[in-house]
């Protein structure tokens, strides 16, 4: 017999040695809003088929816990895949980025057209093999055997992923005789994947899943063709670098070369960081650049290139911040949970920016604000500024594409930039990386080195942080005039020596772990890249540091 301690209920029971978690879920009447699709076992993701032979405390999740839902969203990457393949035996899906409601899935071969009738057919068979409820079934072979299985399956991403892991046994997962691999736990069948849907996008089609907050709604589709286009051009630089996929990128730098990988991954960025300057200059009347982004996405050092840039171009640039107009800390809105909300558009003082700005603009001094946290509130320390024929305003904030930040303002004078962190490498073909996960290691290695949190203190503000992007950020990217990925194809192998030891360090009996774990097994797949040929000037020394630029 083992003690389960099941913190769903608070249930405490000694139970036989053997038992699946499914079968403890049953036993201790365990139920859900939704359906329950796996478990944290001492806070570890774990099937719904595991089974449990040692004291343990479990916390079954389903699709509204960020855990659950990766369960449900990879099972149905597998699920597309298995329709593919018995649909159109000599094709493959090459599963995408996130967007519009969605991951975006192309077939490999260009010549392959998708159309209507091919989307209709993939639903349609999707939806027989749900009802057919079909075991998904997992197993641990020797390594050696596994790599050998894939290449004989044709599956060489994986192959070339998972031979130099060093590891003594891999997972193989399958539904009837079709194999693949994925990252993370997946459902016991079928049947549990009951809501999606198929739409054609562009030159491909959209895989719509629910949303984590609504697991049984599919999320409506929202056009991003601005969006879109980023992974376009990074679906170029992908074919210059040669490095689709991590084993790609693993093969070059056991090969030595990471050095030309990081250069030519480098100057696409600078090269683009030009373009965005040349398009300002080629527009007439643009007195004020807005720059927003989600969370270390690299705003502050994509603003402080932009900057150089525009130099060059015969522009004086001026820096505002717009943390510098948060209104006093007593007029702070409140979230539900009655705590301050910093992200909301209220904390920042509208009226006082808006005043300032146009004073700039009509060429008059201002008497610029400096915030000080500690004390919650504006404070004025003699800081002027005034704007000459050569001046351009260079304003960074998550705001700075909400049109409630510059009303009043002639849209005509400003150029907003839009900059996140797409990761345009995937694992393989069938899972990609997601832009949160890359983020978040980012701010985990800042947060670390420059203010002090630990990696747990990080990842548990997380969350917060991704609902006030998800309210004030995302919903306005499309306004951007351009937008800019911040990601390199090579980062996650040079941020693994800085953020590896950060994670170690959380402890595994605190929620955090779980996410600490996931983020550490990413990295494990990505070969160590040498960081001392990345330029000074680069967005990732904004998070491991030896920047030219200060902060």
């Amino acid at each position: 017999m083992l003690e389960i301690i099941c913190t769903n209920n608070n249930i405490r029971k000694q139970l036989p040695n053997g038992m699946t978690l499914k079968q403890i879920a049953e036993e201790l009447n365990v139920v859900l809003p939704h359906p329950i699709l796996g478990a944290k076992v001492n806070n570890k993701v774990r099937n719904l088929n595991y089974e449990i032979y040692s004291n343990k405390v479990v916390t079954f999740i389903d699709a509204t816990d960020p855990s659950g839902y990766a369960i449900y969203d990879r099972s149905l990457n597998f699920l597309l895949y298995k329709a593919v393949k018995d649909l159109y035996p000599t094709e493959d899906i090459i599963i995408k980025h996130s967007i519009s409601g969605g991951k975006y899935c192309e077939f490999e071969n260009p010549e392959f057209k998708v159309t209507k009738e091919v989307v209709t057919n993939l639903y349609k068979y999707m939806k027989e093999l749900v009802a057919a409820d079909l075991p998904i079934v997992r197993e641990e072979i020797p390594t050696e055997e596994a790599v050998a299985l894939y290449k004989k399956e044709g599956l060489f991403d994986k192959e070339k992923l998972l031979k130099n892991r060093h590891l003594f046994y891999t997972s193989v997962y399958a539904i009837e005789n079709t194999i693949n691999y994925f990252f993370g736990c997946l459902v016991p069948s079928t049947a549990y994947l009951k809501y999606f849907d198929l739409a054609l996008y562009e030159d491909g089609f959209l895989l719509r899943t629910p949303s984590r907050q609504w697991p049984d709604k599919i999320s409506p589709i929202k056009k991003s063709p601005k969006y879109f286009n980023i992974f376009k051009e990074h679906k170029e630089w992908i074919r210059l670098v040669e490095a689709p996929y991590v084993g790609d990128l693993n093969n070059l730098v056991r090969a030595g070369q990471s050095t030309a990988v990081v250069l030519v991954s480098e100057a696409l960025q600078e090269k683009k960081v030009i373009s965005i300057a040349d398009a300002i200059k080629n527009r007439e009347g643009v007195k004020m650049v807005l720059l927003s982004g989600p969370s270390s996405s690299g705003k502050t050092t994509t603003c402080r290139r932009l900057s150089v840039q525009l130099g060059v171009l015969g522009f004086r640039p001026v820096q505002i911040s717009v943390d510098n107009y948060f209104v006093d800390r007593e007029f702070t809105p409140k979230d539900e949970n009655g705590n301050y909300d910093f992200e909301h558009i209220k904390a920042i003082d509208l009226d006082l920016l808006h005043e300032n700005l146009s004073d700039l603009i009509n060429g008059k001094e201002i008497n610029v604000p400096t915030f000080n946290f500690q004390q919650g509130k504006k404070t004025w320390l003699g800081n002027k500024l005034k704007l000459d024929e050569k001046s351009i305003i260079i304003m960074e904030g998550i705001h700075c594409l909400n049109p409630l930040l510059t009303e009043g303002l002639d849209a005509g004078l400003s150029f907003k930039v839009f900059v996140s962190a797409l990761p345009s490498i995937a694992m393989d073909k069938h899972n990609p990386i997601h832009s949160n996960d890359n983020r978040l290691i980012r701010r985990i290695i800042r947060d670390f080195n420059y203010r002090g949190y630990s990696a747990e203190e990080t990842i548990k503000r997380w969350t917060s942080v991704r609902n006030g992007e998800e309210k004030w950020i995302f919903p306005f990217q499309e306004n951007a005039d351009m937008m800019f990925n911040s990601a390199l194809v090579c980062e996650l192998g040079l941020l693994k020596k800085y953020a590896f030891p950060i994670l170690y360090r959380v402890p595994e009996n605190i929620p955090e772990y779980t996410e600490a774990m996931k983020l550490k097994k990413l990295l494990d797949y990505f070969e160590v890249i040498d960081d001392t040929v990345v330029p000074h000037y680069s967005i990732l020394r904004e998070f491991f540091g030896g920047s030219v630029f200060s902060y």
